[in-house]
């Protein structure tokens, strides 16, 4: 049989049944696991044995689930964790030391920004920012000591797009580790290790569960520093819980059709907002207008489900809106079924400084959608009274 598609792997990938010949995968809500005898607890923690010792370490649920997101990935290994940063800071500290520089994209996460600024400065961890329209920069940022380089594309929430394959060729030509988190666009959408990526990493808690319910986070790429990554783990205790997990792996099996519908939906809003005439600009990867649209056709199966938009009349106008809108929730998740609005100047952003907020395109106008599953014209009806 040939490889199957995304949709086949994601639906009949799974752990092996028990006695009972369950069809969908059973909930493995154990701490710990028994052993035969003496010889076989030696040869299960000496390693020469590979079994589930404890769920800090691994359990059937994670395991399905990790192995969903690897093929899809193309990726050798990987290592679910307890929430997205958890992926994002144990991926990194388990692979940078003391005097190590990281070399990242401008506009990451808020959270990933403060790990850079606050947190692995305190352990000697430097770090330089490039621009995301200035990937040819990185060359010159580039120093002995440099080990990582960092992006996330689409950007958060400015919906920048930036180039993988001339990541990879950088990271290629001077032996850094390349790490990209996928977030925004998941596995179906993008995979970054087709243009040299050695890690992608993934908050499971957007897209991938899809519908608000659970945290977790996932990292998977090359087998060896996923050992790097795992051992850390193994002693630091980020771990996936099983429920979560089971969770997760279910939530995969509907993420190539939930996908194609947040798509399609948000492609249609952006229209909409673009011929709006309260709406200064709007950013999303399939609008033509895009200025990274010819990379993204390139490196995305679709747009995703983010659309960032700037409206006239600056932070009054942009709280406004978001007081206005009558169907859209109002909060700072993302990748729900529902649809769901952000003013990134008056809340998640807030505490930077507006020249840090405008550096990374977070003007006061600015609109953060994640764009849910309702019926379009009713998703528009919204939007379009709240401009209104």
């Amino acid at each position: 049989m040939s490889t199957p598609h995304f949709e086949t792997e994601a639906i009949r990938t799974q752990i092996e049944r028990s006695q009972f010949l369950e069809h969908s995968s059973p909930l493995y809500l154990t701490s710990s696991y028994i052993f035969e005898d003496a010889e076989d607890m030696r040869a299960s923690f000496s390693e020469e044995k590979e079994r589930n010792i404890y769920s800090r370490f691994s359990n059937p649920n994670t395991s399905e689930f990790v192995e969903k997101i690897a093929k899809m990935e193309g990726a050798e290994a990987g290592f679910a964790f307890a929430t997205g940063m958890s992926a994002v800071f144990s991926s990194l500290a388990a692979l940078l030391n003391a005097g190590d520089h990281i070399i990242s994209a401008r506009s990451v996460f808020g959270s990933t920004h403060s790990l850079f600024t606050k947190f692995f400065p305190k352990w000697n961890i430097s770090h330089s920012y490039f621009k995301v329209n200035e990937v040819d920069s990185i060359e010159s940022l580039i120093k002995p000591e440099t080990k990582i380089i960092f992006a996330e594309t689409p950007t958060n929430p400015g919906v920048d797009i930036i180039d993988l394959e001339l990541l990879g060729k950088i990271a290629k030509k001077h032996n850094l580790i390349l790490v990209i988190d996928n977030c925004f666009a998941t596995p179906y959408i993008q995979n970054p290790i087709k243009y040299g990526a050695d890690l992608v990493i993934h908050s499971a808690t957007k897209m991938i569960d899809g519908q608000g319910r659970v945290l977790g986070g996932v990292t998977v790429g090359n087998a060896d520093l996923i050992r790097e990554i795992y051992l850390f783990s193994r002693n630091t205790g980020p771990a996936l819980s099983p429920f979560n997990a089971w969770v997760l792996s279910k939530s995969l099996e509907t993420l190539a059709v939930r996908l194609e519908k947040h798509s399609e939906n948000a492609l249609k809003l952006a229209e909409f907002l673009e011929s709006h005439p309260n709406v200064q600009h709007v950013k999303y990867p399939f609008l033509k207008s895009h200025p990274q649209y010819e990379i993204a056709k390139k490196q995305m199966r679709l747009g995703g489900n983010i659309i960032s938009f700037e409206i006239k009349g600056g932070i009054d106008a942009g709280r406004k809106f978001v007081n206005s809108v009558k169907m859209c929730s109002r909060s700072a998740n993302l990748g729900d079924t529902r649809s769901i609005v952000t003013h990134p100047a008056s809340t998640t952003h807030s505490k930077l400084s507006e020249e840090d907020r405008l550096e990374v395109g977070i003007t006061d106008g600015l609109i953060r959608t994640s764009v849910g599953l309702e019926h379009i014209d009713d998703i528009i009806e919204d939007i379009k009274q709240a401009l209104s």
